[in-house]
């Protein structure tokens, strides 16, 4: 049951994922296009220079929170990420021993826990 839930939550949100594509494109551009206004702005010495970085850095962020709901789509991708995980521990959780002689002294050692008690 455990496992059905995990592919189905990864499922959900790889089709989250993939409608919030073009958003994501939107606000990777319009960070990258703030982040690159504001270093140009705090470097420059000139006024004018500032006054146009300032405006770009503005009509960058915007745009950017315009893009908002992308956040859905990163919230989507944690998700892929957290059923992945989950799926991947699920299978490597617990490993058989190949030699016999060590599954006897586990099952020998639960058989003396269980006949201390």
């Amino acid at each position: 049951m455990k496992k059905i839930a995990l592919y189905l939550l990864g499922a959900v949100s790889l089709i989250i994922l993939l409608t919030q594509v073009g958003p994501l494109i939107g606000l990777i551009i319009s960070l990258a296009v703030l982040y690159f206004a504001f270093k140009k702005f705090t470097r420059t010495e000139s006024a004018g220079v500032k006054v146009f970085w300032g405006i770009v850095g503005i009509i960058a962020l915007c745009f950017s929170l315009g893009n908002v709901p992308a956040l859905i789509g990163v919230a989507a991708f944690a998700g892929i990420y957290v059923a992945y995980k989950a799926l991947k521990n699920d299978k490597t959780a617990e490993p058989q021993p190949k030699d016999p002689f060590d599954n006897f002294e586990k099952e020998w050692k639960e058989f003396a826990n269980k006949s201390s008690i």
